[in-house]
C-alpha cells in the first residue's frame, strides 16, 4: 500500500515540475496539477451536458428524444414515447403543427410496422421534362445524403451503401469521388464537387472521358453538381490532413497527410449561362439527369437561372441544403451564420420557381436536418419532392453525436481512419439499422401523409400545416412563406399518376 501511495506522489510531484516550467498555459504554472483539473472538466464537458445536464429536448444539433427515436428506429425497437409530448410549446415560436382530417378516403394503419414494407416512391420521374436517357423515378423519396469516403469510413460507407441497397434508395456519394466501398449494390449519385474527384485530369481539371467512364461501370443514376453546402457555403470542401490516408489520397490524387481543401468555386463554368452549358453537356454525354446541391445566400443566382432556363437548357433537379446542415469540418462563422437555414432557404428558392411555372418541371430535394419526421413533412409542405439524410443516417449506424468529425477520433467509427476506431462498426449490423431507419422514416411519412388525408407527401400542401406562437396563435406554412395557393404539392397529373402507384402498392398489412 505505502509503494502505491509513493507512486501517486511520486507522479503528482513529477505533473506539478512539468507545470511549474511550462509556459503554454498560465493557470497551470500559477495553480499547478489542480489546473489540470479544469482541463479534464473542459474536455468532458460536452458528453456531461450530454448525459447528465441537459434535457430531452435542450440538446443540438440533434435532442436526445430525436437521438432516441432514430436509435430506436434503426433497431426496429419501440419507437414510441409515452406520456403526452414534452416540448416547449407553450413557449415555442415556429413550431409545426399538422392538421390531420376527420374523413378522408385514406386512413393510416395503426399497427405499430404496418407501412415499413410499402415502398414510397417519388411523385416524379427526374429527367422526364428534357427527355434524358436515363430519366427515371426514384423507388424512395428518402435518400442518403452526400456524404464522402475521408470524411467518414471505409466500413461507415459500406454500411451506408448496404443500407441502401436494403431500403431501395440512393446514395449520394460526396464530392470525395466514387470509391470502391460504394459498390456495395446500392444505387448512387454521383456528385460533382469542385475538385472533380473522380473525373479530372492529372491537372485537377474536368474530364468528361472519365465521368462517362465512370457512370458506365457504376450504379450512377443522376449526377449533381455542388456548388455549395449547409455545413461551409461558400467554401469548398475540406478534409483535415490527419484524414488523408495513402488510400483516399490515391482515389482522389492528391497528396497523402495534407489538408485537401477543394476551391470555393468551379472551374469548368463561371456564370450561369456556361453552367447550365456543362449541365447539358454532361447529361448528353452519360444519358443521366443532372442537377444542383446548392446552400442559399444571395438571391441573384437563382433568379439569373430561372430567366437563363428554356426548354432546351434546364436542370433536372435541384437539391437546396440548409445551413443548419452539415456533416463536415468547418469554421464556426460558416457554420453558424453564412446561409440560411432550409426552411427560409427553400421557401426563397421555391417560391421564384412557381411563379415562373416551372415546378413541375424540376425535381425540388431537402437536406438539412430532414430525417426527423415532422421536419421532413414541413419540407414537403413547402415543395419537396424528396429528402436527403445525412447526419440522420449517420447516428442510424452508431454516431453518438460525439462533434469529433473534424479531428479523426470518431469514438464510433463513423467519422474515423483510424484502424482501431473503425473496427468497431460492423457494416452488416449497420447496414441493416440504416435500412431499418429508412423504411422507419418513411412509414411515419406516409401515416402522417393519409392522417392528414392524402395519399404521399408530395400531396401534402402549405395549407395542411401550421407554425403555431406558443398557445397564442397559428399560421399557414403558405402565409408565413409567401405561397400562392395549392404551392408546395405536384401538378394535377403528376399528383393523379402518384395516387394511382400508392393505390397499387400499399396492400393491407398486418397490425
Amino acid at each position: 500500500m505505502k509503494t502505491f501511495a509513493a507512486m501517486g506522489a511520486a507522479a503528482v510531484g513529477a505533473l506539478a515540475a512539468r507545470d511549474l516550467v511550462q509556459k503554454e498555459h498560465a493557470l497551470k504554472r500559477n495553480y499547478p496539477v489542480i489546473a489540470n483539473l479544469r482541463y479534464l472538466l473542459e474536455r468532458v464537458g460536452p458528453e456531461l451536458r450530454q448525459y447528465i445536464i441537459t434535457d430531452n429536448d435542450q440538446e443540438r444539433p440533434f435532442s436526445r428524444d430525436q437521438r432516441r427515436w432514430v436509435y430506436a428506429s434503426a433497431k426496429l425497437q419501440n419507437n414510441y414515447f409515452g406520456f403526452g409530448s414534452d416540448n416547449d410549446l407553450e413557449g415555442h415560436v415556429g413550431y409545426p403543427i399538422i392538421k390531420q382530417r376527420t374523413f378522408a378516403d385514406v386512413a393510416p394503419a395503426t399497427g405499430t410496422h404496418a407501412g415499413e414494407a410499402t415502398p414510397l416512391p417519388s411523385a416524379k420521374v427526374i429527367g422526364a421534362t428534357r427527355g434524358r436517357r436515363g430519366a427515371f423515378r426514384p423507388e424512395s423519396v428518402v435518400n442518403i445524403s452526400g456524404m464522402s469516403f475521408g470524411s467518414l469510413s471505409s466500413a461507415a460507407i459500406v454500411a451506408l451503401n448496404r443500407g441502401a441497397a436494403l431500403a431501395g434508395c440512393l446514395h449520394n456519394t460526396g464530392e470525395g469521388a466514387l470509391s470502391p466501398y460504394h459498390r456495395e449494390g446500392g444505387d448512387l449519385v454521383f456528385q460533382i464537387g469542385t475538385s472533380y474527384f473522380g473525373c479530372r485530369d492529372e491537372q485537377g481539371r474536368f474530364d468528361l472521358d472519365r465521368l462517362v467512364d465512370l457512370c458506365a461501370g457504376a450504379p450512377v443514376k443522376m449526377l449533381e453538381v455542388k456548388l455549395s453546402q449547409g455545413a461551409k457555403p461558400g467554401l469548398g470542401g475540406m478534409l483535415p490532413g490527419v484524414k488523408v490516408t495513402e488510400e483516399i489520397a490515391q482515389i482522389r490524387g492528391i497528396p497523402a497527410g495534407v489538408d485537401c481543401a477543394s476551391p470555393s468555386r468551379h472551374q469548368a463554368f463561371n456564370d450561369v449561362d456556361s453552367m447550365l452549358d456543362f449541365v447539358e453537356m454532361v447529361a448528353g454525354a452519360t444519358g443521366l439527369p443532372v442537377g444542383l446541391k446548392s446552400a442559399v445566400g444571395n438571391m441573384d443566382f437563382w433568379d439569373d437561372l430561372i430567366g437563363a432556363m428554356s426548354p432546351e437548357r434546364m436542370v433536372d433537379f435541384i437539391n437546396i441544403d440548409g445551413g443548419e446542415g452539415g456533416t463536415g469540418a468547418a469554421p464556426l462563422v460558416f457554420a453558424d451564420s453564412v446561409s440560411f437555414p432550409f426552411r427560409v432557404a427553400f421557401s426563397k428558392v421555391y417560391r421564384r420557381f412557381a411563379e415562373a411555372g416551372l415546378t413541375d418541371d424540376i425535381t425540388f430535394i431537402g437536406a438539412g436536418k430532414l430525417g426527423l419526421p415532422d421536419n421532413a413533412l414541413v419540407a414537403f409542405a413547402l415543395g419537396c419532392d424528396m429528402v436527403n439524410v445525412g447526419r440522420e443516417a449517420m447516428l442510424a449506424i452508431g454516431c453518438i453525436q460525439a462533434q469529433k468529425c473534424h479531428t479523426d477520433s470518431c469514438p464510433t467509427g463513423v467519422a474515423t481512419q483510424r484502424p482501431w476506431l473503425m473496427h468497431g462498426l460492423d457494416p452488416d449490423l449497420k447496414a441493416a439499422r440504416a435500412a431499418n431507419y429508412i423504411k422507419t422514416l418513411r412509414r411515419d411519412l406516409l401515416k402522417v401523409s393519409e392522417a392528414v388525408g392524402v395519399a404521399h407527401p408530395a400531396l401534402i400542401t402549405a395549407d395542411d400545416i401550421d407554425l403555431i406562437d406558443g398557445l397564442q396563435s397559428s399560421r399557414p406554412l403558405r402565409e408565413v412563406y409567401g405561397y400562392g395557393r395549392r404551392w408546395g404539392t405536384v401538378g394535377p397529373a403528376a399528383a393523379e399518376e402518384i395516387t394511382a402507384i400508392m393505390a397499387q402498392l400499399h396492400l393491407p398489412e398486418p397490425a
